[in-house]
């Protein structure tokens, strides 16, 4: 075996894409402040001087849609069109209609056999999964923590005025070298786009990314001589934002999961209600894998689900540790489907996921979020895990 290499990517929250997924769940989070049980499958496009918001909501409370996607894209910073957009001369077109009866009849159970308790059902089938490792303190993927952070400061700044010369836009990117053991040995290659005005000179905007971002993020251990630095590596990007690309919706999943870490299944996360298994499993997935690295039992770990439409319970429920499991895989298996409910109804409220918290998701990843108060990221499960880790590895002496 060899050392190899793991690359991560992210965006801020001015990429035409994250745009997108902002508008789409700032859109969610209205209808759930007003009505909990709302029903919003959402998407958003944004392209030069227009957003197009679409979709499928049904909800006892009306939003005014257009109101909040002006909203975001001032707080994004696109206050100009020499940005890449002004949300003040916008146009902003919206095609909002109510769920399909079909769909709608699974998720409210009407499907379920006649006597049984009715359970909300899964909005879609699809195939979920959740991973932890211990790289991190946040039990994510290192080059994924790494390129977020970098994303996030590159924002930071320019709302703080640090560098107000840099514009919305911008990416980030992480590549790491690992051992055969799997452990990160060191960076080879960071890089930063970042959008800013067209009077920077080039050396300076560099200078200043590296010393202002890249230092303040990046702890000097892991930066070696054979590190590869990279900043706006076409030497100008002044266009950006809606103005220069197309966003849409969805378009960011592996930024938003683990950074190419961890598989992805079923489909993107941002504008749904977390009656889609999309989303709700998703978390529920990265809760219980989270929960299994932080108690011990394995140093990395992946948590599969798999649904059908208007079925309240999963097809599949699988752990991949692996190989780095500190129990038997059967036994580990076990635990988990006893420790942790996989049913729609029971995702939702173990998760708190009636409630408007999906804005702050939409930028910056999904998990790894410690400090935003997501119950997917909490280790609160670890102490039951261990005793009954404990009580399978009793057994084997018995």
């Amino acid at each position: 075996m060899c050392d190899y290499l793991v690359t991560s990517e992210s965006v801020t929250e001015g990429h035409p894409d994250k745009v997108c997924d902002q508008i789409s769940d700032g859109i969610l989070d209205a209808y759930l402040t007003k009505d909990p049980n709302a029903r919003v499958a959402v998407e958003t496009m944004v392209s030069p001087g227009v957003v197009m918001i679409a979709g499928e909501v049904t909800s006892s409370e009306k939003v005014d849609v257009e109101d909040v996607a002006r909203r975001i894209l001032q707080s994004v910073g696109y206050t100009d069109e020499k940005k890449g957009m002004d949300y003040r001369t916008c146009m902003v077109l919206t095609n909002l209609n109510a769920q399909s009866a079909d769909i709608a009849r699974g998720v409210d159970g009407e499907n379920q056999p006649v006597g049984t308790s009715t359970k909300l059902g899964a909005g879609d089938q699809g195939i979920m999964y959740g991973y932890a490792c211990n790289e991190t303190r946040s039990y994510m993927p290192l080059t994924a923590e790494l390129a977020h952070k970098l994303a996030k400061r590159l924002a930071d700044v320019r709302h703080q005025e640090l560098l107000p010369w840099l514009y919305p836009d911008g990416k980030t990117q992480v590549t790491m070298r690992y051992s055969p053991e799997g452990k990160p040995l060191e960076i080879t290659s960071i890089i930063v786009s970042a959008q800013h005005d067209d009077g920077i000179e080039y050396d300076y905007l560099r200078d200043a990314i590296l010393n202002e971002v890249i230092h303040s993020v990046v702890d000097s251990g892991l930066i070696s001589y054979h590190t590869k630095i990279h900043i706006n590596p076409t030497g100008r990007f002044v266009t950006g934002g809606p103005a220069a690309d197309v966003g849409l919706t969805g378009r960011k999943i592996m930024v938003d999961t683990y950074g190419g870490m961890g598989r992805h299944g079923g489909g993107a996360f941002s504008g749904k209600d977390p009656t889609k298994v999309d989303r709700s499993a998703a978390y529920m997935a990265r809760y219980a894998a989270k929960n299994i690295v932080a108690a011990g039992l394995a140093g990395r770990c992946e948590v599969s689900l798999a649904y059908a439409i208007g079925l309240p319970e999963p097809e599949a429920v699988t752990v991949n540790p692996f190989g780095t499991q500190r129990i038997p895989l059967n036994d580990l298996n076990r635990i988990v489907k006893e420790e942790f409910s996989f049913s729609v109804s029971h995702i939702l409220e173990q998760l708190q996921l009636r409630r408007s918290q999906f804005l702050k998701t939409a930028a910056y990843g999904h998990f790894g979020r410690e400090d935003q108060g997501f119950q997917w990221e909490k280790t609160d499960r670890t102490e039951s895990l261990r005793k009954k880790a404990v009580t399978c590895i009793s057994n084997i002496f018995i």
